[in-house]
This record gives C-alpha cells, sequence and structure tokens, in this order.
C-alpha cells in the first residue's frame, strides 16, 4: 500500500505526456533548398521537429543525386512535425510564405529546376482550406506590390522520403558551409525586397 501514491503519480505524470504526443500534426512544405526551410521552421515555438526530404514524384525512395540531377519527378521538400496546440498550421504557413519568392516558377534564388520549386503538400482538407485561403492572400498582394502571380503549388500530400543523414540539421552540423551557401544564393536580400518589413 505504501506503493501507491507513487503509482498514483506516475500516472497522472504519464497520461498527459501520452495525449500531446497523440494531439501532434504533420505538414508538408518545398520551398526550394530543403536546409534553409528546415533552419527556418524548426526554431519555431510549437514546432517538434522537421525532416528533410523528397516527396511529389513516383520514383520510390529517390537519392539526393538523383533529385539534384533531375532525374526524379520530385522535389527537395520538409516535413514538419508541429504540436497544434503551440502553433497552429495557419501559422508555419505564414512562416513558409516569408521563406520563399512566391513567384518564381522555375526554382529557388540561385537553385534553379523543377527540383527546387515551390509546394504546399496538404495532409487533409482542413490543412487544403487554410493553404488556398493564404495562398489567395498573399497573391492579392503580391500583385498589388509586383504585378506578378504567385506559382506555388498546393497539391496532396504524397509519400514523403526523408533524406539521407548528412542532409538532416545541416545548418548546424556544417554550419560554415551553410552559411556561405546562404549568403551566396542572395535568399536574405530578395525575401526582404519581395515581403518588405513582413
Amino acid at each position: 500500500m505504501r506503493w501507491l501514491p507513487i503509482l498514483l503519480t506516475l500516472v497522472v505524470i504519464i497520461m498527459p505526456t501520452s495525449h500531446a504526443h497523440a494531439a501532434t500534426e504533420k505538414a508538408i512544405f518545398a520551398g526550394g533548398c530543403f536546409w534553409c526551410i528546415e533552419a527556418e521552421l524548426e526554431k519555431l515555438p510549437g514546432v517538434l521537429g522537421v525532416v528533410s526530404g523528397y516527396t511529389g514524384g513516383r520514383e520510390e525512395n529517390p537519392t539526393y543525386d538523383q533529385v539534384s540531377s533531375k532525374k526524379t519527378s520530385h522535389i527537395e521538400a520538409v516535413e514538419v512535425t508541429f504540436d497544434p496546440a503551440q502553433i497552429p498550421y495557419a501559422r508555419l504557413l505564414e512562416a513558409f510564405w516569408d521563406n520563399i519568392d512566391p513567384t518564381d516558377d522555375g526554382g529557388q534564388f540561385y537553385d534553379r529546376g523543377q527540383q527546387y520549386t515551390t509546394a504546399i503538400f496538404y495532409m487533409n482538407e482542413a490543412q487544403k482550406n487554410l493553404a488556398e485561403n493564404s495562398k489567395a492572400a498573399k497573391e492579392e498582394k503580391i500583385f498589388r506590390l509586383w504585378g506578378k502571380k504567385i506559382a506555388t503549388a498546393i497539391r496532396p500530400a504524397t509519400t514523403f522520403y526523408a533524406a539521407e543523414d548528412y542532409h538532416q540539421n545541416y545548418y548546424q552540423t556544417n554550419p560554415t558551409h551553410y552559411n556561405a551557401y546562404k549568403t551566396g544564393s542572395g535568399r536574405e536580400e530578395k525575401l526582404k525586397k519581395i515581403w518588405g518589413s513582413d
């Protein structure tokens, strides 16, 4: 009997953790170089993890060499695991738009080709509706400022393939190369030009 209070305490501690884990959701975004999108989304409160990878194509188990050399129909993307109680999907959409050039249908910054194009892959109808509404709002602003339409596609999610281990958390494991790449790509300057103070 003397162990009963300890057991009850353990049950109380464990139950909320299990419930919180069950409430997590996933989102998939393609925004050009997956290193950069991963770095920006991973720092958001409520984001539990971001995995770099490939999706949207027909081929099974694609590799980086295949995708980057245009030998598949996949594009670079990230899969985000998040707690919707801490960060709603709409907030993830805002962060995604803030980190891409949505008017570019040929890639992102100096990464060119179909494999670097942008897309939102929705997991369910709720995400689809939020993505479409978000895109409509951004397109109105972009057209007003630049006279351009948004090229970012909204597509149903397909199988997501995690990229090779050395691509995961690249901004942390290879900071020198990552920062050189990010600076050289002109990414930050272009984003400031597109979105201004946003």
